[in-house]
């Protein structure tokens, strides 16, 4: 198993960052790796498997390709399938599930496509042993995915078990937290957590020390997936996975990674600081922190993000996910007129109840087989929504805020609201396309400079109170 063709899916728009980190996780050269929308595909062994699934933080799973074919019909489904030996992973004794997409695919029923790949494996293990591996579809030993595009069949092996943005540490959240793997993205994108390949930054601001701050840490995804990295933490290191029930797997192998993972863990290597409007998603941040073994390396307060000061005296990066969409409620300041403008009735009903979500683009659990999205109505609390009235006022506060108070310091703002910076008077220096499960999105970054807004409309200095929490 030196020579596996391996598939990484990622969110849209993180491609080039996965493909770094992919470089940097097995050594591979540029001859063994591809950048596909929403995947990285890469030449690799069994072990770089192992090695992707620790240290990964930008993908979504690692899947092994044991299958390319073409195909008309749901038959030729069923022949390339009962061609893949199967046996070499799993055995009669492990549960097995299918998961299937499709991309303008001619068939008219992809249950029925995943029914017949799911005979195949089972009369291949009936001809072979005389028995046939149960199917689970809640907790398999055993993942296979199918990918149909218009005229090609691929069939996978995953490797990862629970998506990998499930890092074994975020217990508490709030409402429509942001996925791990996405914040680790902005990570990337800002220049924190990843070098730009330039003589200035080779290696990530992180390794220079520089400080990096989320007003609106919620539930502290941004704020401890950055203590991690700071740390030098592997995100798998908490965690169990798919390929721990496959046959290949060797467990002296893996602890062997596992200690050496270890090993390599260190004491911050730059301040890491994070507050909320909502003491209560403090508190759920703290307890994220600390299963995550970085409470000592971040800071949480609780506070408005319209009247914190810096938390540091040297300028670092601020990294912002807003709360945007009716569920995520804006808060103090920002809230208090919207609250008292838009007070619904008593026998209001929200007419977004019980909206599935979907996952990140690619092979997610939701997004791959599973999840189905109506998009009769709004999506509820997917972020998806900018604020409107009320919320833009906010945001002018906050480049006001930002503008009198933080100079010297890079903010970058995670947004679907492309007239963000027009909004907050502000000139982007940069735009970043990324996307947020479903949602297309924008990062933003603005390079601070001393200055006071006050002379501009609707740039008045807030009172006292909060500001929107966001998670």
């Amino acid at each position: 198993m030196n020579q596996l063709h391996l598939f990484l899916p990622c969110a849209a728009g993180v491609e080039s960052y996965l493909a770094e980190e992919v470089r940097r996780i097995t050594g591979v050269g540029d001859d063994d790796l591809r950048a596909f929308r929403a995947g990285v595909m890469v030449r690799a062994s069994w072990r770089d498997v192992l090695l992707l699934n620790l240290h990964s933080r930008l993908a979504q799973r690692v899947l092994v390709e044991l299958s390319h074919t073409m195909y008309r019909q749901e038959q030729d489904l069923y022949r390339a399938a009962g061609e893949v030996a199967w046996e070499l992973w799993f055995s009669p004794k492990e549960t097995f599930k299918i998961e299937i997409t499709a991309q303008h695919s001619p068939l008219k029923s992809l249950n029925f496509a995943a029914l017949k790949i799911k005979d195949a494996v089972a009369d291949r293990f009936r001809h072979k042993f005389g028995v046939r591996p149960d199917v689970n579809t809640q907790w398999p030993d055993a993942r296979i995915y199918a990918h149909l595009t218009t005229e090609e069949c691929t069939l996978y092996i995953d490797t990862s078990g629970e998506p990998l943005f499930k890092r074994g540490w975020r217990a508490d959240k709030g409402d429509a937290p942001l996925k791990e793997t996405l914040a680790a993205a902005m990570l990337a994108a800002s220049g924190w957590s990843q070098g730009d390949g330039t003589e200035a930054n080779p290696d990530g601001l992180v390794a220079q020390g520089v400080p990096l701050y989320d007003p609106c840490c919620g539930s502290g995804t941004i704020a401890v997936e950055a203590a991690q990295i700071a740390c030098n933490i592997a995100p798998g290191s908490m965690r169990k996975f798919g390929f721990q029930k496959l046959i290949p797997y060797q467990e002296h192998v893996w602890h062997g990674l596992l200690d050496n993972a270890r090993a390599q863990e260190c004491e911050p290597r730059a301040p890491i600081y994070g507050s909320d409007v909502a003491f209560r998603m403090v508190d759920f941040a703290q307890r994220n922190a600390e299963r995550a073994g970085v409470a000592h390396a971040v800071q949480l307060r609780g506070g408005d993000a319209l009247q914190r000061m810096p938390p540091s005296d040297v300028p670092g990066v601020m990294l912002v996910n807003p709360p945007y969409g009716e569920r995520i409620e804006a808060a103090g300041i920002a809230g208090a007129a919207r609250r008292a403008r838009y007070s619904p009735p008593t026998e209001y009903v929200s007419p977004y109840e019980d909206v599935n979500q979907n996952g990140d683009a690619g092979f997610d659990d939701e997004s791959f087989g599973n999840g189905m999205v109506r998009d009769d109505v709004p999506r509820f609390g997917a972020r998806d929504i900018a604020q409107t009235e009320d919320g833009g006022d906010f945001f002018a506060q906050l480049a006001s805020h930002w503008k009198k108070n933080y100079p010297g310091w890079t903010a970058w703002m995670l947004t679907p609201d492309l007239k963000m910076p027009s909004r907050m008077r502000f000139k982007e220096s940069r735009r970043v396309p990324m996307w947020n499960g479903p949602i297309e999105c924008r990062m933003f970054r603005f390079d601070l400079r001393a200055g006071s807004m006050r002379n501009k409309p609707n740039d008045a200095q807030p009172p006292e109170g909060n500001a929107p929490s966001t998670s």
